[in-house]
C-alpha cells in the first residue's frame, strides 16, 4: 500500500486514510471484485480513484448522472490527473478528443453514463483497451430491491461475461441487506467481497415530528437558519412550487426543482444552489444525487418518504463536511395513504408487497419512542448506542400505558365496518356530533368521546402509532379506510 499512501500524499493531499479506505483500495488493486457500502462523506471516490492510477491498463467508471461526471472530472483535473468523461452534454467534437485521450493512454479514468457504455460500438472499442476495472457508482440504482432503481443500469450485469478479466467495483452508501445480495448477484454472481463500513453519520441531528399546519412548522425549523443552505423535500411537483414561492415571501431565497422543469431550469436552479449563500433548495425527489455541496446544513421533509433507504439518502445529502448538520420529517396519515397508493400503482404482486413491508418500517421509525439513530441503523443491521442529539434523546417522549385507549380505538374502527378513515375514527372517540357521525348513529356507539380529554393532534397520533405497531392498516383501495390487522384483532 505505499503508492497508494504515496498517491493519497502527492496527488490528493491528504495525510492518512480514512476509515475503511485503505481495504477497499487494497482489495482492487489485488483484482478483486466487490461492493462497497459507505457512509455519505466517507470519501468513496479516492476508493476506486488511486487504484485506477496504480493499474496498468484503463478504468471505467460508470455514473447516472452528467453533472455528477462533469464534477468528478473537474475534481481530478484540479489535482493533475488527467481523466475523461463522454457523454450527451459534450458535441460529438469534444466527445471524440476525449476518446483519444483515453486510447493514446493519456487518461487512465473513462466517466460513461450506463446507456452509452452498455452500446455495442462502445464494448466492441472497450474490449480492444483491455480495462482493468470498472466501478458502478451509485450502485443501487441496479437493484429492484433498493431505492432509486434505474432500468438502464440492469444491462450492467452483463459485464461479468462480457470483461471477465476485468474487477469490478460497485459503491453506495444505501443499501440495506437485501439490496446489498441484489447488487453483488447482478454484478459479479455473488463472487466479490460485500465491505459494509457502516451507515452512521453522527453529525446529523435526527428529528420527526407529527405534520399539523405545515407552513408555521417550516417557518419554525427555517427561521434560525436564514444564513445556511438546505433543502426542503416535497411529494409532489405543485406543492414544491408553492413552498418555495411562500418561502420567497417570507424573505428566504428559495429555488423549485422538479422534473416538470427543462433541463435549462433545473441546471440553473442546481447552479444557484452549489454557488450562492444560504439558498433553501425546495424540490421533489428528483433532486440531489451526486450533488456534492460540503456545507448543507439541513434537510427538512414535508412529506413521508417512501423508505427508510430513501429518507437515509436524502438526509445524507446535509453535513457532508462532518460538521453538524439537522433534519426534520414531518409525517401524517395523509402522507401514508398517498404512499400506500403510490405503491399500488407499481410493479407486481411482490414488488409490492416488498415495499408496502420498507413503507411499515419507515412508519414504524417515525414513531419509535427510542433514539432515532438507534431505530435507523438497526434497519441497516447496524448496532449502536443511544446517540444523544437526537429528538428523542434529547426531549423524551412521556410514555404511559394506551392498552385501554387502543381497546377502544380497535373496538371503534370495528364497530363503524372498517370502511372509514382516520377522520371520522378521530371524530366518534373526541364526540364531535358531526353530520357523518350523525347520519350514521354513530353517536350512539361504546367508544363515542372515549377521548373526548385529547386534541385531534393527539387522537391522530395515536392513529399513526397503533399502524406504526402493526394493530391497525390503511385500505387504499377503500379510500383511506382503517383495518384491523391480525395482532390488532387479538389486541
Amino acid at each position: 500500500m505505499s503508492s497508494a499512501a504515496q498517491l493519497l500524499h502527492d496527488v490528493f493531499g491528504y495525510q492518512a486514510f480514512r476509515p475503511g479506505q485503505e481495504e477497499i483500495i487494497a482489495a482492487l488493486a489485488r483484482g478483486e471484485s466487490l461492493l462497497a457500502v459507505m457512509p455519505t462523506g466517507a470519501g468513496k471516490s479516492l476508493c476506486y480513484q488511486i487504484p485506477a492510477l496504480m493499474a496498468g491498463r484503463p478504468t471505467i467508471v460508470v455514473s447516472p448522472l452528467v453533472a455528477l461526471m462533469d464534477d468528478q472530472v473537474a475534481g481530478l483535473r484540479e489535482n493533475g490527473v488527467a481523466a475523461a468523461a463522454i457523454h450527451s452534454g459534450l458535441s460529438r467534437e469534444q466527445n471524440v478528443a476525449e476518446w483519444r485521450k483515453v486510447t493514446a493512454g493519456e487518461a487512465k479514468l473513462l466517466y460513461l453514463s450506463p446507456e452509452r457504455l452498455m452500446t455495442e460500438r462502445m464494448l466492441d472499442a472497450l474490449a480492444k483497451l483491455d480495462p482493468a476495472l470498472f466501478v458502478v457508482d451509485e450502485a443501487h440504482c441496479i437493484s429492484k430491491w433498493g431505492v432509486s432503481f434505474r432500468p438502464e443500469y440492469e444491462a450492467l450485469s452483463k459485464l461479468k461475461d462480457l470483461f471477465p478479466e476485468a474487477a469490478l467495483a460497485a459503491f453506495t452508501a444505501t443499501a440495506d441487506a437485501a439490496t446489498r445480495t441484489d447488487i453483488a448477484d447482478k454484478l459479479f454472481g455473488g463472487a466479490g467481497r460485500i465491505i459494509v463500513h457502516g451507515f452512521d453519520r453522527p453529525n446529523l441531528r435526527l428529528a420527526v415530528t407529527g405534520k399539523t399546519s405545515w407552513k408555521p412548522q417550516l417557518l419554525a425549523f427555517l427561521e434560525p437558519k436564514r444564513s445556511q443552505a438546505g433543502i426542503v423535500y416535497c411529494l409532489s411537483r405543485k406543492l414544491t412550487e408553492e413552498v418555495a414561492e411562500y418561502l420567497r415571501g417570507e424573505g428566504f431565497n428559495a429555488i423549485a426543482y422538479h422534473a416538470g422543469q427543462t433541463p435549462e431550469q433545473r441546471k440553473l436552479g442546481q447552479d444557484r444552489f452549489m454557488s450562492e449563500d444560504a439558498v433553501v433548495m425546495v424540490a421533489t425527489i428528483a433532486f440531489g444525487m451526486g450533488i456534492d455541496k460540503p456545507d448543507i446544513r439541513y434537510v427538512f421533509h414535508l412529506n413521508l418518504p417512501g423508505s427508510i433507504e430513501a429518507y437515509y439518502q436524502e438526509i445524507g445529502r446535509a453535513g457532508r463536511d462532518g460538521q453538524p448538520a439537522e433534519t426534520l420529517l414531518l409525517h401524517s396519515l395523509s402522507d401514508i395513504a398517498m404512499r400506500r397508493q403510490f405503491i399500488e400503482n407499481e410493479g407486481d404482486a411482490a414488488h409490492r408487497l416488498r415495499e408496502h413491508k420498507r413503507l411499515d418500517a419507515l412508519v414504524a421509525y417515525c414513531d419509535a419512542p427510542q433514539c432515532r439513530r438507534v431505530a435507523l441503523l438497526a434497519y441497516f443491521d447496524e448496532a449502536s448506542e443511544p446517540c444523544g442529539n437526537c429528538d428523542n434523546c434529547q426531549a423524551p417522549a412521556a410514555l404511559a400505558d394506551g392498552t385501554a385507549r387502543a381497546r377502544t380505538l380497535l373496538k371503534v374502527v370495528q364497530a363503524t365496518g372498517q370502511m372509514f378513515g382516520a377522520g371520522h375514527i378521530i371524530d366518534i372517540l373526541r364526540g364531535q356530533e358531526t353530520q357523518k357521525v350523525l347520519e350514521r348513529r354513530h353517536q350512539t356507539l361504546r367508544g363515542f368521546g372515549a377521548d373526548k380529554d385529547l386534541g385531534k393532534d393527539q387522537v391522530q397520533g395515536f392513529i399513526r402509532q397503533a399502524v406504526a405497531g402493526g394493530y391497525l392498516t390503511i385500505n387504499v383501495q377503500k379510500y383511506g379506510g382503517l383495518e384491523i390487522t391480525d395482532p390488532g384483532a387479538v389486541a
